[in-house]
């Protein structure tokens, strides 16, 4: 009798005990699919607006459902944009400054992680550092430094700078090859292989998740780019999708149908590449700090 009553107590409490981390996960989903749900109204609003009159995107209370539904909005938006002009430019743009910048962000952060030297950790500190320092401070002399080279309206300021690495992705991929066992690197020494080829042949294929990461924080960087090449950029004929979307915005008036139409299209690449990478970016991120 007493074992039953011990026994109808364990159940008791581990019934218990699951129905309250049932409650809870049943909680945080619903808080996370609320808060998901609040973070997603702007876009929302966007899609919604592109299919809308101009008259009835500022209407209040928000009109969510289009009537009549303007699917014509989208052929219109890519024509006043001319939109192939524009898409070629930033593809050229992120495919040169994406290999760029994983390139020579791999190779640097690979001299931090298996070089020793003096200063080593001062140089990387002060690599550190520089992802403190905003982007418009070094506006104007980056801006004066191109003009004396004679560089201004053409491609090289936002392509050069590119293949001298980012602090961001360095730091990264350092990370990540500090994980790496430096065993590696002494077995291809013995048979033969240099640091290069290390690199090449060992370390970059060991660290594809961070590349991966890396890859993609690029082309989203590039492709969303539009303060620096609006500073840089005079010709219509080189301007890439962001500054073609503010071609939409007039002096006295905007067509928000349009630019919200225009948007859709130009944000819908950004939505792929991030879902079919999310795995990756996930990994590279979780291991990199596995090990500092």
């Amino acid at each position: 009798m007493v074992v039953k009553t011990t026994d109808s107590l364990a159940r008791s409490k581990f019934t218990a005990h699951h129905l309250q981390q049932f409650i809870s996960k049943v909680l945080w989903y619903v808080t996370l699919t609320a808060l998901g749900f609040i973070f997603s109204l702007p876009f929302f609003w966007m899609v919604s607006s592109s299919l809308k009159i101009e008259a009835d995107v500022w209407l209040y209370p928000p009109k969510w459902i289009p009537n009549p539904v303007l699917w014509e909005n989208y052929p219109k938006a890519l024509t006043l944009m001319n939109f192939p002009r524009l898409l070629a430019n930033t593809l050229f743009l992120v495919t040169v400054g994406t290999f760029g910048v994983v390139l020579s962000s791999s190779w640097i952060a690979y001299g931090f992680a298996r070089f020793r030297f003096r200063g080593r950790d001062a140089v990387f500190v002060i690599l550190l550092s520089t992802m403190m320092l905003p982007g418009q401070v070094t506006m104007v002399p980056l801006y004066i430094l191109y003009k004396q080279l004679g560089w201004l309206n053409t491609y090289l300021p936002l392509l050069v700078p590119a293949y001298f690495g980012g602090a961001f992705y360095i730091f990264l991929l350092r990370q990540f090859m500090a994980t790496i066992p430096t065993e590696l690197d002494d077995a291809a020494k013995i048979d033969g292989c240099g640091y290069i080829g290390i690199w090449w042949r060992i370390i970059l294929p060991l660290i594809k998740p961070a590349l991966a990461t890396v890859t993609v924080f690029s082309v989203i960087y590039g492709w969303n780019d539009f303060l620096w090449p609006l500073i840089i950029l005079n010709d219509s004929e080189l301007f890439n999708l962001s500054l073609g979307l503010a071609t939409f915005r007039g002096l006295y008036s905007t067509q928000w149908n349009y630019l919200m139409a225009a948007s859709v299209v130009v944000l819908t690449p950004c939505l792929i590449l991030y879902f079919v990478a999310q795995r990756f970016i996930v990994e590279g991120i979780t291991l990199t700090g596995l090990k500092g």
